[in-house]
């Protein structure tokens, strides 16, 4: 049983599952700071205010905090704007132009060049 769960937890399948949890929980911290410490505030430059979670209505002695939920609502947007901007499109773009064959072929290097015509230079010998 022992062996069976080493092989299980060291499988290269969930190494990578492992790896791309922890980058994604760094991709989410900078997003979040991407949109609290940037978006946010210049939102509330043009707006005017950047936190709502002073706005309520008093009904029957019962407080709706509906600014809290405006708050998370326009973190949430800005969240999915965010990725949309910066992963979404540079993906969709990457994706394209290996498709299209637009892809950059890379130049072998120099000493591949000399190897590639002393071969065809021998060959051309015999």
């Amino acid at each position: 049983m022992l062996s069976e769960f080493k092989e299980f937890a060291f499988k290269g399948s969930l190494l990578d599952v492992a790896v791309g949890f922890v980058l994604g929980v760094a991709f989410a911290t900078v997003v979040t700071s991407l949109v609290a410490d940037v978006l946010t505030p210049f939102i509330g430059a043009i707006f005017g205010q950047p936190d709502f979670s002073g706005l309520s209505i008093e009904i029957g002695g019962a407080s709706i905090l509906y600014g809290n939920f405006i708050n998370a609502l326009i973190s949430f947007l800005l969240v999915a704007l965010a990725l949309f901007l910066f992963v979404v499109k540079p993906y969709n773009a990457l994706t394209a132009r290996q498709k299209s064959g637009q892809e950059p072929e890379l130049q072998p290097s120099e000493d591949i060049v000399l190897l590639r015509e002393i071969r065809d230079a021998l060959r051309q010998q015999t």
